[in-house]
């Protein structure tokens, strides 16, 4: 086998290690000083002066603060000539969120509660079911789809508190039902309605940012499938309680690599910080909303218009959290650049092309490491 095609060290579910009744973690998932939740900025305590929805700044209690709320108020139907129509002030707040944040929660966005539900209690079963059961979905780090504990093949790396489960769903001759969990018996029914309707709504989601930037409406869509097909995968993730959540994280702080993800949060549990300047913010979602972030592929093709933004995700002793993340992704061979359109003598192009391919190998290798693969990506001057 080679490096790509397995781990570099035994796996262990950290579900596992959870269930055990330790009160220590195992060395491997203490992070440095710098990084554990309790020694880096808090975002209870220290004050901000920042603009969040207005162009007025003022000092605000960063415990007070949280991402966007847009509501579409279920207005993303598309007119008779196939062109999203929506109020300037949901455009005005989408491409304000977009530009200052890099994160907005949206509600009222046409995927049915009781999916969103169901979806949750699908996945929450199945991290649930005897470990034999989840194994035989067990991944490799070739593809990374299936049942995983780890992300990156740096052996000896400080890990994160997390299992989870990847799956493709687009393109097509990636999408293998076959190897999405059997059990519970409804689940591949579930996912692959979740995603369909996840799909629909990110192409709608991509229409907006596209004319909130000035462009034609389907020009950051044109750019992700390059007259063939985009893609499209989930990663379900199940943080189990941590006796030590001083001392680990959940996820540790990122971009994501992608295009623009869609994040179904934990109701009932906290635990997605966004960095703001210098500060986590610490999300509280709601109801029904879904988590939309830019991702770094976006960020490229805006020219840093609207950028993506580190965040991480904080564990605790009291409670499990289950999130489901869908990424919407640029086709993997396409080369991705600045649009020219964005480009200008006062603002040339930042960043250099790349393909999504050669951009993610970057991440699948080294894990997460904050925003460091778009910093490499940037043009010489």
């Amino acid at each position: 086998m080679s490096a790509q095609d397995s781990w570099p060290e035994p796996i262990t579910r950290v579900q596992a290690i959870s269930e055990s009744g330790s009160s220590v973690i195992p060395d491997r998932y203490v992070k440095p000083p710098s990084e554990r939740p309790n020694t880096s900025t808090s975002s209870s305590t220290k004050l901000l002066c920042l603009s969040i929805d207005t162009d007025t700044s003022s000092n605000v209690d960063a415990s007070d603060l949280n991402i966007p709320l847009i509501d579409f108020q279920g207005q993303l139907d598309d007119d008779e000539d196939n062109h999203l129509v929506l109020p300037d002030t949901i455009l005005d707040q989408v491409c304000m969120a977009s530009k200052n944040w890099g994160f907005f929660q949206i509600v009222n966005h046409g995927v049915s509660p009781e999916l969103m539900d169901q979806v949750r209690d699908v996945w929450r079963q199945f991290f649930h079911l005897p470990f034999e059961e989840k194994q035989v979905y067990a991944n490799t780090p070739a593809t990374y789809e299936g049942y995983g504990s780890r992300l990156g093949v740096e052996k000896g790396a400080i890990l994160d508190w997390n299992d989870y489960f990847y799956l493709h769903y687009l393109p097509q001759s990636l999408q293998d039902p076959n190897k999405w969990p059997a059990l519970p018996l409804s689940c591949r029914e579930v996912i692959a309605e979740y995603c369909k309707q996840l799909v629909k709504l990110s192409k709608k989601i991509m229409k907006i940012l596209s004319i909130t930037l000035g462009l034609q409406q389907d020009y950051l869509q044109n750019a992700f499938e390059g007259g063939e097909e985009f893609g499209a995968c989930m990663r379900v993730n199940f943080y189990p309680k941590c006796p030590q959540p001083d001392l680990a994280l959940g996820l540790s702080s990122h971009s994501d690599p992608g295009g623009m993800t869609l994040l179904l949060s934990d109701d009932d549990v906290v635990g997605l910080q966004v960095r703001k300047d210098d500060t986590w913010i610490t999300v509280k979602s709601a109801p029904n909303s879904f988590i939309v972030n830019i991702g770094d592929q976006i960020q490229v093709l805006t020219n840093a218009i609207y950028k993506s933004v580190e965040h991480r995700v904080t564990v605790n002793s009291m409670n499990e959290r289950l999130s489901l993340a869908f990424f919407y992704n640029p086709r993997g061979d396409l080369v991705i650049q600045p649009a020219k359109e964005l480009v200008t003598l006062e603002r040339p192009a930042l960043y250099s092309p790349m393909t999504f391919n050669e951009y993610r190998r970057f991440i699948r290798t080294m894990g997460t490491r904050g925003k460091l693969q778009l910093e490499s990506m940037k043009s010489p001057r």
